[in-house]
């Protein structure tokens, strides 16, 4: 009885404080939001090449004799600076020829989408995109590193969308999948120059699932009544509370096929290569299956697309990363805080458990 009754204190105490930090969070996000500037926000740029070179001299310092690494050192050094000297007269050359735009070597811009079910990422995309455009030659490439499992059909058209505006710029877009890329995933996919995956990358679930509960027996069991008004016949098809009909029903699955439909004409448009009739069923396929079905053009990892580029390519991670204004900073803390929180209280709520 007495370990009960502590661990009923405990669990109270527990409840208060989550229960206090949550309207904390409620309370900061709400405003947060009343207040959140749209489109501010910087970009963010890193050098891949020189982050695997230095990863590589970390390696190489650790694993090399002494007296090696000394010697490797000075040959290293002897080699940039006559490279770099090599670079230098090859741009004055092209300066002093009157070239207004010096060649260099080209380029892979390195982009990450983690997708939701709601594509709220896109938003960020369609930024680092419209970033781009303006700076892409005829040479240079895009990689977009992405994961989802799908979403919402308008949120997962939009970053399609974006995407094609990469092709349409003449430039190519490569997706690498290394984990998940289906239904609203693949959806982005499909509009690349090319797809790489991983053996056991999943890709494809080219269908629409629409799902929802109903409680109008519910209701009508304990004599409450729902009212709903619409103008125009097709306003509301299935609804949560009120009562559904078969014509109601017919017309839901025909706007799900319709939306199937023109998922298929995408994928298609946009991959001929592939059987829409017979990949278009909803299911998922694993990496090495996907190749097989032509959904996917080779199996290999972004990692291995981004290291055979670093000696031929300037290779750059690129973000965008919107501004936030003080209220979200600390709602971003607070979160934090409220998981570490949880975390504490389940080990205490464990320890005392298993005495």
């Amino acid at each position: 009885m007495e370990f009960l009754s502590e661990y009923g204190l405990f669990l109270a105490q527990a409840v208060t404080v989550v229960a206090a930090v949550g309207a904390i969070v409620l309370l900061i996000a709400a405003v947060g939001q009343r207040q959140r500037g749209e489109g501010e926000g910087h970009v963010e740029i890193k050098r891949l090449n020189d982050r695997y070179r230095e990863l590589k001299e970390a390696l190489r310092d650790a694993t090399f004799e002494p007296e090696l690494l000394k010697e490797k050192r000075k040959a290293d050094k002897k080699s940039d600076k006559k490279e770099q000297k090599k670079k230098a007269k090859e741009a004055k050359k092209q300066v002093k020829e009157g070239d207004p735009e010096p060649t260099s070597r080209p380029k892979l811009y390195v982009l990450d989408f983690n997708g939701d079910i709601r594509a709220s990422e896109v938003e960020r995309l369609r930024e680092e995109i419209s970033i781009l455009l303006g700076e892409l030659s005829e040479e240079d490439e895009v990689l977009l590193r992405l994961e989802s499992p799908g979403g919402v059909v308008h949120g997962y058209g939009l970053a399609a969308s974006q995407l094609k505006r990469i092709r349409d710029a003449g430039a190519k877009l490569t997706v690498a999948v290394d984990k998940v890329a289906a239904s609203g995933g693949y959806m982005m996919a499909c509009v690349a120059s090319e797809i790489i995956a991983a053996p056991f990358a999943v890709v494809g679930s080219i269908g629409v699932v629409a799902q929802l509960p109903n409680f109008h027996r519910l209701l009508k069991k304990n004599d409450i009544d729902f009212e709903m008004i619409t103008a125009g016949e097709h306003k509301r098809t299935l609804t949560v509370f009120g009562e559904n009909t078969d014509e109601d029903r017919n017309k839901f699955r025909e706007d799900i096929e319709d939306t199937h439909e023109l998922f298929k004409d995408f994928v298609k448009e946009n991959r001929e290569v592939v059987d829409i009739a017979k990949v278009a069923t909803g299911e998922v396929w694993f990496g090495r299956r996907a190749l097989a079905e032509q959904l996917v053009d080779s199996l290999q990892t972004s990692d291995e697309f981004i290291q055979q580029k670093l000696e031929t390519h300037g290779v750059f991670s690129l973000r965008f990363v919107p501004r936030r204004n003080w209220q979200q900073k600390l709602g971003i803390a607070t979160e934090h805080a409220l998981e570490r929180s949880f975390l504490k209280l389940w080990q205490i709520a464990s320890r005392r458990l298993e005495h």
